[in-house]
């Protein structure tokens, strides 16, 4: 009876599970499993619309950026073309006020050559009134007493003959300060036709070799350094009581160094601070030398 009771619970049990579920559980699951992939899928038409929606602002906002980059650019090339030509302006303005401060410290070393020949004819006048004060005094002749106006005497040496080879209607310092003049406003060749007649007509003037300097200087900022370094050594060779030895040992350097002549352009650069030490040729050597990598000239020793 046992082992029937068990037989009839096993059957009751299985035929419950494999029977077939009524029509109606079914179909509620069914709606609701479409309702969930419904709703999966709406979901996911969301997702998509957001995204959408991202990438489209993403987008503009690199357009944005693609035109800030781009309208920047286009006002740093206006800002570098307007530094460049800032530079350039300023480059030439400075050209032009060292051309215009070496000529008034030119005019300067004129004056001081004129001043040291005025001292000079005012020494020598000196001596001669004392000395006419001294025969007057010691009781000379009348006739003893004059200027000396015979061939041979003080008059004649007060008026030094004018220069060999003058040119006729124009002075010195008129025809150097017209050179320098040209020189100074950019007149390159009209400056170097006049420098060249000052040296040829007035060879031994004290200005000979400031004349000389400026005909290498025409020829260096013409970029003939070969010219120019022919130039300078003229100065140096032909006028060693010159005002500009220190300047025409410089630009000679600079212009072996133009050159390639880097060589010589040191050895001159050197030669500059140890004949002219405290100058400001000397300072602007050094600064060459460290500009092209080289030391310095040594210092003499003071033992």
């Amino acid at each position: 009876m046992v082992l029937v009771f068990v037989a009839m619970l096993c059957g009751a049990l299985g035929g419950a599970l494999f029977a077939p579920q009524p029509a109606g559980a079914v179909s509620k699951e069914m709606i609701e499993l479409q309702q969930t992939v419904n709703q999966i899928l709406q979901a996911q038409q969301d997702l998509r619309s957001t995204v959408d929606g991202n990438n489209a602002a993403l987008r503009t906002l690199v357009q944005q950026s693609l035109d800030q980059v781009s309208r920047l650019n286009g006002e740093m090339g206006a800002v570098q073309k307007s530094v460049q030509e800032v530079q350039a302006n300023t480059g030439s303005r400075i050209d032009t006020m060292t051309q215009q401060t070496q000529g008034l410290s030119d005019n300067l070393q004129d004056v001081q050559a004129r001043v040291g020949k005025l001292s000079q004819q005012l020494t020598d006048m000196q001596n001669l009134l004392q000395s006419i004060d001294a025969k007057v005094s010691g009781g000379a002749p009348a006739g003893a007493t004059s200027l000396n106006t015979a061939p041979g005497g003080a008059g004649d040496a007060a008026a030094p003959p004018p220069a060999a080879g003058a040119m006729p209607g124009i002075s010195a310092d008129t025809l150097y300060q017209n050179g320098l003049r040209d020189w100074s406003t950019g007149k390159s060749d009209l400056a170097h036709q006049e420098f060249s007649d000052y040296i040829r007509n007035f060879p031994s003037n004290d200005l000979a070799g400031n004349a000389q300097f400026y005909l290498g200087e025409i020829a260096y900022a013409q970029g003939d350094y070969k010219t120019a370094i022919a130039a300078y050594d003229m100065v140096l060779t032909n006028y060693p009581k010159s005002f500009k030895l220190a300047a025409s040992l410089l630009k000679k350097a600079s212009a072996e160094i133009e050159l390639g002549m880097k060589a010589s352009g040191i050895r001159d650069l050197r030669e500059v601070q140890r004949r002219f030490p405290g100058s400001e040729e000397a300072r602007r050597a050094a600064a060459k030398l460290r500009e092209v990598g080289a030391s310095p000239a040594a210092r003499p020793s003071t033992r």
